[in-house]
């Protein structure tokens, strides 16, 4: 990777929704952080130009201003680590045509982007976790639990589950999900993702939690995973930033620079 003029031995870091709650934990993750350097902070209505000479930038703002940051970070050779949600197969499919008409990035390669539905390693164990489960059970849903102030539903972290666990039923060929449900005008089923139940909950003092649950005759699986609070996914973010030059382009999920894929 490219190295800012001056500062020869760290790579240089922009965040753009600095002064969010987790653009704020992401600029004092970077600050703390060996071998980087935080060079810009940009917030809604802030001119992004040559985003201050950075060569990754972590974009945390919300979904709708999601796609033209990252837009203009493609077409500046910008590499990003992208934790806003609301990126469907439509955005990335966009996002993969902007990618490949890009100028190479500022090290001379092609330009990275990870679109990363959850940075804490716990959540992206769980995900895996449900994955390998999911042609064991008949049954499954997914409940996730966040604070009040998340604007979309389901959260990444419960879209991406179900797309990965039914894909999983899909390849072991089962059978849809089994429910005699024949009215609900409350909508108390919940919503579906490839064909699985997701259920949100939004209430005050939580941070983001998720349940898998699955189920066969006579047992249960339950896989759970809870961040109380944001810091639990600096250690992803900041391993986002590190890899995210060595993989060009669109890589969706942080597992493949685990090597949990």
């Amino acid at each position: 990777m490219a190295r800012l003029r001056g500062v020869s031995d760290e790579t240089s870091v922009a965040v753009i929704g600095a002064s969010g709650r987790m653009g704020s934990a992401v600029c004092r993750a970077v600050e703390a952080a060996g071998g980087l350097q935080l060079v810009g902070t940009f917030d809604m209505g802030d001119e992004l130009g040559d985003l201050a000479g950075a060569h990754v930038v972590v974009e945390f703002s919300v979904p709708d201003a999601s796609p033209a940051n990252v837009a203009h970070c493609v077409a500046q050779g910008v590499h990003v680590v992208v934790g806003t949600t609301g990126w469907d197969a439509a955005r990335l499919q966009t996002l993969e045509r902007q990618l490949a008409g890009a100028p190479p990035s500022r090290s001379g390669a092609g330009v990275g982007v990870l679109v990363a539905p959850n940075f804490a390693i716990g959540a992206i164990l769980m995900m895996s976790f449900a994955q390998q489960a999911a042609r064991f059970y008949e049954s499954v849903e997914i409940i996730e639990l966040h604070h009040p102030d998340k604007v979309d539903a389901p959260s990444g972290t419960a879209a991406r589950t179900a797309d990965l666990v039914g894909a999983a039923r899909e390849s072991a060929g089962l059978c849809p999900v089994p429910d005699a449900t024949t009215r609900d005008p409350g909508g108390a089923r919940g919503g579906r993702v490839h064909g699985i139940p997701v259920h949100s909950v939004r209430l005050r003092g939580l941070v983001a939690h998720q349940e898998v649950l699955l189920g066969n005759e006579g047992e249960a699986l339950t896989i759970r995973h809870d961040s109380f609070d944001r810091v639990s996914f600096m250690p992803g973010v900041i391993e986002g930033v590190r890899k995210v030059a060595d993989h060009p382009g669109v890589t969706v999920g942080l597992e493949h620079y685990l090597g949990l894929a």
